[in-house]
């Protein structure tokens, strides 16, 4: 079962690179900037990276201009993140044409969302 889903994962993110010409890890990070700005450590957090893979993450998405880096307006210290207006044009393109989850994923999704 777990090489079924290993497998399954492995189609996907080549679907999901293909369709949108991004890696699982940046679709998150730009879902997970849809609605707000976050700093690194929160989207490591969130997306359940290590700072340094997440790091790598928001170069690569911040590459693409799909994301900005702004400094915090109380501690010039801080740095957030927030989606460009191409970034926004790329998340909903994701979300209006998605592509379709192999089903032994959608078992595995359905069993976690209980």
């Amino acid at each position: 079962a777990l090489r079924d889903v290993q497998r399954a994962m492995t189609v996907y993110e080549t679907d999901f690179l293909a369709a949108y010409g991004l890696t699982l890890n940046e679709g998150m990070l730009l879902c997970c900037l849809s609605t707000k700005r976050l700093k690194a450590s929160e989207l490591a957090e969130t997306i359940d990276l290590t700072c340094s893979n997440c790091s790598k993450v928001i170069k690569s998405v911040e590459d693409k201009n799909y994301i900005e880096r702004t400094l915090g307006k109380e501690d010039k210290r801080q740095m957030f993140f927030t989606l460009t207006s191409q970034g926004e044009e790329q998340l909903k393109l994701i979300q209006e044409h998605p592509i379709s989850i192999p089903k032994v994923l959608e078992h595995v999704i359905a069993h976690y969302s209980k």
